[in-house]
């Protein structure tokens, strides 16, 4: 027996027979109470001992759940009392503090140096200018729209990303979007779908198509051509996102029991409230890269013109290849392209997809950037960065690495007030964000959290703006990946955009070998996505320059 059964025998027998001796000789409060205890300790402990089916109750009777009772609130014990202000994941104290601070505009500057090793492995830095300047409000913003689009949007450089009505609750979503509505940028509807909670308030839209076509399909679950041309021609839609992919899960659909479909779910959804609501993992209407391809120039003719792009997580280049070879091959081509990264955020999603399938945002901005540049046709093409954006810095470098914006979810919530319990797929959200229970979204002040994601913009691009100007650069579109430095396992600073062979306008078209460029073009399909990876990549460092 284990000691804490061999107390439990010890407590049954002797303990209550103690307890109640002690009760009968003096019969006060304390001595009935005992009597009380020691029964509970036995009553609790014989199911334990003969009935729990957990091991630990049945070994450690009665205590176990003092193990359960801690662990319950394990993430808040190591967030406020363990973790120190750089070590927590996803997002850190530090990150965190910071996006409150700007949130609420009160102090966000730091004392007595940096608590980060500057020399630690992969740490990414800059290189300051002794020529600083300011920069130009003209280049503040970006213009996305290629020479097929008749509404081109001029875009801020930090937007809200796609969460969804569902995912996140009806006053955090009217939060976001009068928010947006305030600082001139841009919300992402999210694949949920175009709810009234994101026009209510009037807030520039991004409209995202998902796999479940929600919002714009009939009951059997086809694309509607005219209910999708009757709400693109809303005044508050500037642009149109078809998603093929997520960084948080890539690969991966999504059901929504029919018991957790309400009436204004399936309303907004356009979906029946009698069946299992499906998201599949590939797009219904972008089974190839042409038949993608031709989905967006029909979504373009629909919307009257206005810009449309997709959105996807980067896997093999090779496939990304396939896209660029329909482009050429159609001549048609999206007006932006969003690049999700592997570190984004989901409100649930497997394990094993979260962590092991897809690019880091940088690795995949890059090689966009880069596929583009060397198809000719990146002046075309905007490029739309997501993926874990927290600071200034965090902009600056997705810029740098090739986008020409930047989209920001779970910082965004945390302007709303989330505190990282990480509790989003349990519909028990502590500070009502991502939660459908009405009781907890009504903590959601809309007018003063909408205050706070303005601020968090307005102030994150005035630090982007000022850190800009400290390389003495007054436009972001001068900002190269080579701007970037990252620290070496030998202790010295290379280059970012020196990791991969950067490529000059068209070259990817000229007969001559590019490396690892030339095996994925030359793999690459128009008429299918799939591309068999039997590339073997090679350290950057272990092959010779000859340049």
């Amino acid at each position: 027996m284990t000691i804490m059964q061999k107390t439990y025998w010890l407590i049954l027998t002797l303990g209550n027979a103690t307890t109640f001796f002690l009760w009968q000789q003096h019969p006060d409060d304390l001595t009935l109470s005992l009597f009380i205890f020691t029964l509970l300790y036995s009553a609790i402990g014989f199911f334990d001992i003969f009935f729990s089916k957990r091991n630990l109750n049945r070994l450690y009777p009665v205590v176990a759940y003092i193990r359960y009772f801690l662990e319950s609130f394990r993430v808040e014990i190591q967030q406020y009392f363990i973790a120190n202000d750089t070590e927590e994941k996803p997002f850190n104290r530090e990150q965190r503090s910071l996006v409150y601070q700007r949130s609420k505009s009160v102090r966000d500057t730091i004392a007595f140096g940096t608590q980060r090793d500057l020399l630690e492995e992969n740490y990414l830095s800059l290189w300051h200018s002794l020529a600083p300047c300011e920069v130009k409000e003209e280049y503040k913003r970006t213009l996305i729209g290629g020479p097929d689009c008749k509404q081109p949007y001029s875009a801020s450089r930090l937007n809200i990303s796609a969460m969804s009505f569902g995912s996140l609750s009806k006053n955090a979503i009217e939060a976001l979007n009068l928010g947006a509505h305030k600082g001139s940028f841009y919300h992402n509807t999210g694949e949920g779908g175009l709810s009234p909670y994101h026009l209510k308030h009037g807030g520039d839209i991004v409209w995202q198509i998902g796999s479940g076509l929600f919002s714009c399909r009939t009951q059997d679950g086809n694309f509607d051509r005219e209910v999708f041309r009757t709400k693109s021609a809303l005044p508050q839609v500037k642009m149109i996102e078809i998603k093929l992919s997520q960084g948080a899960k890539p690969g991966h659909g999504g059901v929504l029991p029919k018991a957790k479909i309400t009436d204004e779910i399936a309303r907004i959804r356009l979906v029946d409230q009698d069946k299992d609501c499906i998201s599949p993992a590939a797009h219904p209407k972008c089974k190839t890269p042409k038949e993608l391809l031709n989905f967006v120039a029909e979504l373009r003719e629909l919307s009257q013109g206005k810009p449309v792009g997709f959105k996807l997580c980067l896997g093999n280049p090779a496939e990304f290849l396939a896209i660029c070879k329909a482009m050429l091959e159609l001549d048609i081509y999206p007006d932006f392209i969003t690049v999700d990264g592997a570190e984004g955020g989901t409100g649930a999603a497997p394990v094993e997809f979260s962590n092991r399938l897809g690019m880091t945002c940088l690795e995949s901005v890059y090689l966009i950037h880069n596929a583009l540049i060397g198809v000719g046709i990146r002046d075309r093409i905007s490029i739309i960065a997501s993926g874990k954006t927290a600071s200034a810095f965090d902009l600056l470098a997705k810029l740098a690495i090739g986008a020409d914006a930047v989209n920001a979810a779970r910082t965004m919530m945390m302007a709303l007030g989330c505190i990282q319990s990480r509790s989003c797929n349990t519909n028990e959200c502590p500070t009502g964000i991502a939660t459908q229970d009405p009781a907890r979204a009504k903590a959601i002040d809309v007018e003063s959290k909408s205050e706070r994601v303005k601020n968090f913009h307005k102030n994150t691009l005035h630090a982007f703006y000022e850190l800009l100007g400290s390389m003495g650069l007054d436009d972001p579109d001068k900002l190269l990946p080579q701007m970037v430095k990252r620290r070496t396992p030998y202790g010295l600073l290379m280059s970012v955009g020196s990791l991969i062979k950067p490529l000059r306008k068209g070259e990817i078209l000229e007969d001559r070998p590019l490396g690892n460029w030339s095996i994925w073009w030359q793999q690459a399909s128009s008429e299918h996505f799939y591309v068999y990876d039997e590339t073997i990549l090679k350290p950057q460092e272990l092959v010779r320059d000859n340049t």
